[in-house]
């Protein structure tokens, strides 16, 4: 999810037809549902790929309806001043389509990380909620801030954000950079960028065993697979209420 300004994109069923096949394509994955006790173990095998995007306001008038994904993410804040103005109309066509969804939070380690984590969640909160609902952390910039630093403040968002949800937040970085700022991170579930590596077909960075989500094209809307399936997925959000 590069931090900058894409041209806003209305993706018709037409569009991403030929993405939907990547539900069914098999390949060897890693992937890890840390928390409630989902782990899942870091084994060769082969496994059908689940497909998901994520999007932001420059893709406002994405059409979920006619999307063959089974996952969405989209952006909610960034810092603690930004507000995606397209955060509640893709929250309702998530719920409306009833795939797994998620919502994100771009970090600025320049900032406090409490500040950032609450600012997230009083957009997330003031939407209706649903068993199943992921939570992200988009680390991807350090601001001018050391390795230990940028570690320490996503340690502090993460932490704060499991205690005040009860959800083990997702991290969501390069691979480069997860690999350089993610030492001890390995307990929240890895969503990675790498788009020089086919579909699924990485190793996990830093102390990562397995990784979670696989995002590896930005063309022509950010688009990710998982190894786990759906409701695996869900295992990783909100709890039943």
């Amino acid at each position: 999810m590069p931090n900058y300004k894409r041209f806003s994109i209305a993706i018709a069923g037409a569009l991403l037809a030929g993405t939907a096949a990547v539900t069914g394509v098999t390949g060897t994955a890693f992937a890890e549902t840390a928390g409630h006790d989902a782990t899942h173990s870091a084994q060769h095998e082969a496994k059908s790929f689940t497909y998901g995007v994520d999007v932001s306001r420059y893709e406002s008038d994405y059409n979920w309806s006619a999307s063959p994904a089974k996952f969405g993410i989209i952006k909610a804040t960034e810092g603690t001043s930004f507000r995606d103005a397209s955060f509640a109309r893709h929250w309702g066509e998530l719920d409306r389509k009833g795939i797994v969804r998620g919502a994100y939070h771009y970090g600025h380690p320049g900032n406090d990380p409490i500040a950032e984590a609450d600012y997230f969640l009083s957009l997330v909160n003031s939407q209706p909620a649903k068993a199943g609902d992921l939570l992200v952390l988009d680390l991807e910039t350090t601001d001018g801030k050391s390795v230990a630093e940028v570690n320490a403040w996503a340690k502090a968002w993460l932490s704060h954000v499991k205690a005040k949800t009860g959800v083990t937040p997702m991290l969501y970085s390069g691979w480069n950079f997860a690999n350089t700022y993610g030492k001890g991170l390995a307990g929240y579930p890895l969503w990675v960028a790498h788009y020089s590596k086919p579909q699924g077909q990485l190793t996990p960075p830093a102390d990562w065993k397995s990784w979670t989500i696989h995002q590896y094209t930005d063309s022509p809307v950010d688009q990710n697979v998982s190894a786990l399936t759906p409701e695996q997925l869900r295992g990783l959000g909100r709890p039943a209420a």
